[in-house]
């Protein structure tokens, strides 16, 4: 009966050690100034990095694609060119590396509107009830030396992260 109890244990321990960090899952962006949901988002790792690639975006097509952006960018998961890649379904979110559970860094965010590329981290935020009523990814885009801002995104489901249009 030990033996069985140590093994259920172990695999329920073994089984919190994968699970799947709080940052990863279906995201909103939302405007800072209207409160706006801008798209959404899937957050997911892969090869020890996180990447983010946007799922829709209302009165964006599926045919856009990003003509704005270089044909390359250091460090780019996809092979390619980029400027020819579809604005929706491509990882513009890549690179963060885990420092802790809930906080990736030394990532790159790509603005697909204009090919701007910052430095970006994210840090997922549980609810507090204080300043975070509801579980909240803070995306923060730098140029350098700290330069930058963030956004505070709102979670969602899978459907409703693909269903801005």
């Amino acid at each position: 009966m030990k033996k069985i109890t140590g093994v259920f244990v172990f695999a329920l321990a073994a089984g919190f050690c994968f699970a799947l960090d709080p940052a990863e899952g279906y995201w909103f962006s939302v405007d800072d100034r209207s409160g706006a949901r801008t798209a959404g988002w899937e957050i997911y790792e892969s090869g020890g990095l996180l990447l983010g690639k946007m799922l829709s975006a209302p009165g964006l097509p599926e045919s856009q694609r990003a003509v704005r952006c270089r044909r390359s960018y250091p460090g780019y998961p996809l092979e390619g060119n980029v400027n020819e890649m579809p604005m929706i379904g491509t990882p513009w979110i890549f690179g963060l590396r885990m420092t802790r559970r809930g906080y990736w860094e030394d990532g790159h965010v790509i603005n697909p509107e204009n090919g701007s590329i910052y430095k970006c981290k994210l840090i997922y935020h549980p609810a507090d009830g204080g300043r975070f009523k509801e579980e909240a990814l803070e995306i923060r885009g730098e140029i350098g030396l700290g330069i930058g801002g963030s956004q505070y995104w709102q979670r969602c489901t899978r459907e409703q992260a693909a269903s801005l249009r």
